[in-house]
């Protein structure tokens, strides 16, 4: 998917959808937000869930004995792999970006694949914490700037999931909801702080206009 209003792309972002689903839901997501000079990568999940429908990030499918729904929480070796063939051989080998140009944005198990990637300009994560796999904490933080947006309830981003997270990431920011369930914003209230977070992290050939604090609709 290209830059919007055929801006020459200094940024990307690359959009990783929710267990169960398809690329197709976060390719319409990335045309809505519009984001200046931004190209948007919508990517589809390495592995498939055979009569279930749809696509995930996980090494395995695991079932959670308490929910009795399908574990997030399954593995990322293949998929961290597959991300980083991505950035490092064809974003930034083939078509030159820096680091400080990729951002991610995942959903559910698409946001613990992209906290999985480290040394970006920025992550997102809608209501997903690190995966068991991340190790409990970092001596050197990692310094890519993380956002993490989860509900205020029945969430999988506890208070131990979040002090993990700024054990391993230097800069951390938790927004939550005022509502419970780790679901992704539907309203201007919850989409804000992911706009803020985009209008600090993405780059500009441009510059910024004076008091800009959304950057998309």
């Amino acid at each position: 998917m290209g830059a919007p209003n055929n801006d020459p792309p200094t940024n990307v972002l690359i959009l990783l959808h929710g267990l169960g689903d398809t690329h197709v839901s976060f390719e319409k997501l990335g045309k809505q937000m519009n984001l200046p000079e931004t190209a948007c990568l919508s990517i589809r999940g390495p592995q498939g869930l055979l009569d279930m429908g749809g696509f995930h990030w996980g090494d395995d499918v695991i079932f959670d004995s308490t929910s009795g729904g399908l574990d997030a929480d399954a593995g990322f070796k293949q998929a961290t792999a597959m991300l980083k063939g991505l950035v490092e051989g064809d974003l930034m080998e083939k078509c030159g970006y820096n680091a400080r140009e990729i951002m991610l944005f995942g959903f559910g198990q698409g946001g613990m694949a992209a906290l999985n990637l480290t040394a970006l300009g920025g992550s997102i994560s809608i209501g997903a914490p690190l995966a068991s796999e991340a190790p409990p904490a970092l001596i050197a933080k990692c310094r890519t700037p993380i956002l993490v947006c989860a509900g205020d309830d029945e969430t999988s981003v506890t208070p131990t999931a979040e002090g993990k997270l700024k054990r391993i990431f230097e800069y951390v920011e938790i927004k939550r909801y005022r509502r419970a369930g780790d679901v992704m914003p539907n309203s201007r209230d919850e989409m804000m702080p992911i706009m803020q977070f985009f209008a600090r992290r993405l780059r500009s050939t441009k510059g910024v206009p004076e008091g800009a604090v959304e950057v998309g609709k």
